[in-house]
């Protein structure tokens, strides 16, 4: 299996000030070979290929000396990222999708950039990382790289004011353990981030809905200051920050939550939710963003693979409008918390019933029915037997 560890780097000014200079130099670079591509077809009918303009690197580095100062590698994965763009973009365009053609990228907009072999202009070793035509740079290594892994590529990312070091390595032999088959079914929502099919819920943190008003405030500072100025880079990284601090609590979180799952059980199913077509609704997008379903699946799929476990996708129609008992189908607007079955009589929270139903779909096997001893994310489910007033519901939801 592939995984990215990411390790925080700690360059010098001038060792900033290159890396700096070759993001630029590469997002120039970028900028010129889609010109190419979109000229050439706008007056041929036909775009270079991406040998065509890899071949070309060499004649452009003997014209332009700050390219020189570029290792060679680096240019060549430059224009296979745009040779992937294109290729996505008419990927998409065959399905009948949005297309969004391949867009230049502004200046601060090129982030990163790869060294697509390891140890040819790139090594970690002892707290360091060399890397060719910018030198030895102070590396974070808050983690040590697993034994079992090669090292593939490594890419050098800015966030603002920070860099990083993320390095793709692929895992050589699979973790394996004994274990039983303990299942469970989890429904996700916005009120509750998750439901177990066991009944215990875990409240959504909304990290982002808590620093809105310190966003909103730093979003008006941003729009006053003149464009271009210096005053308006320093807010605009600050602004920044706010962000990145809410992106890294979600993940730790996510982090955290899957952790637990992966820990606790050995099936675990999740329902196949559309989160692009979801997030139409202006009304619930902020939210859903909030949330983080997709990240908490992927985060919980490459732990439960590492493990030797299981994550299952089901398909999610009709899971939280049939009964998980009697499988009567109960329809139920969104303000409605309680599932109600007028057939077997069960009453319980809505999302519990889905999650059960979820849980039916990937296969009963061993299932805990019964909250067990929750740890600090967790809190104990409250089976509700009568629905509140119309107003109550609305505003719970």
């Amino acid at each position: 299996m592939r995984k990215t560890y990411k390790f925080r780097l700690y360059p010098n000014k001038e060792q900033t000030r290159i890396i700096e200079r070759t993001l630029e130099t590469c997002r120039i670079l970028y900028n010129g070979l889609l010109a190419e591509r979109r000229d050439s077809y706008r007056k041929t009918e036909r775009s270079p290929s991406y040998h065509e303009q890899k071949r070309s690197l060499v004649e452009r580095k003997r014209n332009n000396p700050y390219m020189r100062q570029v290792h060679s590698q680096v240019l060549q994965d430059l224009t296979l990222r745009l040779e992937r763009a294109f290729a996505g973009f008419f990927e998409r365009t065959r399905k009948g999708e949005k297309a969004g053609y391949p867009r230049f990228k502004a200046r601060n907009r090129y982030d990163s950039f790869t060294y697509p072999q390891y140890g040819n202009g790139v090594m970690l070793k002892d707290g360091r990382l060399t890397l060719s035509k910018i030198g030895v740079i102070r590396i974070f290594q808050h983690r040590p790289i697993p034994s079992n892994a090669s090292i593939k590529t490594c890419t050098i990312c800015r966030d603002a004011d920070k860099l990083y070091a993320c390095f793709n390595m692929e895992l050589n032999d699979a973790i394996s353990q004994d274990h039983h088959e303990l299942r469970v079914g989890i429904d996700v929502g916005l009120k509750s981030l998750v439901v177990l099919s066991n009944g215990e819920k875990i409240e959504a943190p909304k990290f982002l809905r808590k620093s809105e008003k310190k966003l909103k405030r730093e979003q008006r500072r941003l729009s006053r200051k003149r464009k271009s100025s210096q005053n308006r880079r320093k807010q605009a990284i600050t602004f920044t920050r706010i962000h990145r601090k809410i992106k890294l609590q979600r993940a730790d979180f996510n982090h955290k939550l899957s952790r637990m799952l992966v820990n606790r059980f050995d099936v675990i199913g999740f329902e196949n939710l559309r989160i692009p077509s979801m997030m139409k609704n202006h009304r619930l997008a902020k939210s859903i963003a909030d949330a983080g379903w997709g990240q908490l699946r992927v985060f919980t799929s490459y732990k439960a693979e590492e493990a030797g476990k299981t994550v299952e996708v089901v398909d999610p129609y009709g899971t939280t409008s049939d009964c998980s008992t009697c499988g009567f189908h109960v329809s139920k607007a969104l303000s409605e918390r309680t599932h109600k079955c007028p057939n077997c009589g069960l009453t319980l929270d809505r999302d519990w019933n889905a999650a059960r139903n979820v849980l039916k779909r990937v296969g009963w096997g061993t299932a805990e029915f019964t909250p067990a001893e929750t740890g600090p994310l967790l809190q104990q489910p409250v089976v509700v037997k009568q629905a509140g007033s119309r107003k109550q519901e609305a505003h719970e939801l």
